[in-house]
């Protein structure tokens, strides 16, 4: 029986270590992953921008994508020895920029190569190793691709598998209409778990609650949620005691609010920008009296030269705190 998981999904441009420290302070179970780094940009580049993260964010997941199984694990091994918890192979990204790069969902149309990408990234490193992909690209049938899919996944030695339930039209679709557009198919989802009970399978694609979550973990291993994690992100408070029964703890703005003013104080003394770190608390209290003075704030305030962790302070004390959620 694999352990229950909630993970918050890589999200390209969002999943920042800014965004996933942020996430962190709402909740203490639960993964928070990487954007999508490129192996060979790990290989080549400066990696301690790439892959630098605060250790309050474990456990941390490195998503990487490529299609070379040497460099895949020679990329596994550096995010390893920096300390990430858990590795993660792209299989399910739709953009334009990953398709020229062939990987990303391009790759569900050449299992064999991300077979032995993950045997390579195994014999690589010790922590485990996820793959998250779609349930077929393009013309495939889901029906047939998947299930030879996750077999596969499944014998080269692979952790977990989140399944991402909307195929990925590569040819036809942008990557923000590949999203939303095509259906979605949970039950199909739920019958490959069905189908390979001692293996770990997550789903993703489309869940927006924290009772949506709770109703799939009857049927799989894991739920990811994205968007609706990055841009209502207090239900993330709430996922401790929902889906790990921890103690119910009451959500407590003004830590939130200190523990961000001080981390922004530490990170602007390396240069970074007040703006990077606040973008990504802009839907904190959606639906709250003074919601939309509280993003105005961050929003205007943040991006201004000169602009100090105060702004955190002034944006939190516009919100009634004390209001119901509408």
């Amino acid at each position: 029986m694999c352990d229950k998981r909630f993970a918050i999904a890589p999200m390209i441009d969002w999943t920042d270590r800014h965004c996933r420290f942020f996430h962190r302070q709402l909740m203490a179970e639960g993964q928070v992953y990487s954007e999508m780094i490129v192996a060979d940009a790990i290989l080549r580049g400066d990696r301690e921008r790439l892959l630098g993260f605060d250790a309050v964010e474990h456990p941390v997941v490195l998503q990487l994508g490529g299609s070379d199984p040497q460099k895949l694990a020679e990329a596994a091994r550096v995010g390893a020895d920096f300390g990430y918890d858990e590795i993660g192979l792209n299989v399910g990204c739709p953009s334009d920029r990953v398709q020229s790069g062939t990987f990303g969902a391009c790759l569900m149309q050449t299992p064999e190569i991300v077979e032995k990408a993950v045997s390579a990234m195994k014999a690589a490193v010790d922590v485990p190793i996820s793959v998250k992909c779609r349930i077929g690209v393009d013309d495939q049938d889901p029906e047939t691709v998947l299930p030879d899919f996750v077999a596969r996944m499944q014998g080269a030695g692979a952790d977990a598998l989140w399944i991402h339930a909307r195929k990925a039209w590569l040819k036809g679709l942008s990557p923000k209409e590949n999203r939303t557009v095509p259906p979605l198919d949970y039950p199909l989802v739920h019958r490959m778990k069905t189908a390979f009970p001692d293996f770990f399978i997550g789903i993703n694609g489309g869940l927006a609650t924290l009772e949506e979550a709770e109703a799939h973990l009857a049927h799989v291993d894991g739920v990811m949620l994205g968007r609706a994690a990055y841009q209502t992100p207090r239900l993330l408070a709430d996922v401790d005691h929902r889906l790990f029964a921890r103690p119910a703890k009451p959500f407590d703005p003004q830590r939130l609010c200190r523990t961000m003013m001080d981390y922004a104080a530490r990170q602007m003394e390396d240069g970074v920008r007040l703006s990077q770190i606040t973008r990504h608390m802009i839907g904190l209290f959606s639906g709250y009296p003074g919601a939309r003075r509280y993003r105005q704030i961050l929003s205007a305030e943040a991006v201004k030269p000169g602009a100090s962790p105060e702004v955190i302070a002034e944006a939190f004390a516009a919100v009634d705190m004390d209001a119901e959620t509408a």
